[in-house]
């Protein structure tokens, strides 16, 4: 099973995904795309971190999502796993600012290629930055037409779609 979560900043996203990975009674690989670029951020880093279980397993994958993905699913074992992927939208970033210009495209289509491959259940969490004011920049804008276009093609291929509000999760699709 394929989920996306969206939801705006602290709208109970990231909270609701571990939820769910933990109501599975699977073994749990959380995949972490945020770096470490200020204090600030490893603050946040810190925080999720100190909310999670003990005995996920944390992978840091900046970049190269798709590739990740396929190796821990390799490695599954029988009795089942789920991958928490958060958050797409920092990985959005990462691929953004890359050096690469033709990254970003290069690593989206290779996303949307492999997941629906994968044997484990996926949880993919992703802020919905399309209901907030456009941008002035041209990275800005480019960052949410981007993320944007990536969750209505990772929306198509889901299972289960759900927003998340003010804590609470709305289901639109599944």
């Amino acid at each position: 099973m394929l989920q996306l979560i969206l939801g705006g900043a602290r709208s109970g996203k990231s909270r609701l995904a571990e939820q769910i990975a933990k109501d599975s009674k699977l073994t749990v690989t959380y995949v972490a795309t945020a770096q470490i670029w200020d204090d600030e951020m490893r603050d946040r880093i810190d925080h999720h971190q100190a909310q999670r279980p003990q005995e996920w397993q944390l992978i840091e994958e900046p970049l190269y999502l798709a590739e990740c993905l396929q190796r821990i699913d390799q490695n599954a074992p029988e009795t089942g796993q789920v991958i928490l992927v958060d958050c797409l939208t920092l990985w959005m970033s990462n691929l953004l600012m890359n050096e690469d210009q033709n990254l970003q495209l290069a690593e989206c289509q290779k996303l949307l290629a492999v997941l629906p491959k994968l044997k484990s259940e996926i949880i993919l969490v992703s802020n919905e930055t399309g209901l907030g004011v456009v941008p002035m920049g041209e990275i800005t804008r480019k960052f949410v037409d981007e993320s944007g276009r990536l969750h209505q093609q990772l929306g198509q291929i889901s299972d289960k779609v759900m927003f998340c509000v003010a804590g609470f999760p709305m289901t639109l699709k599944g």
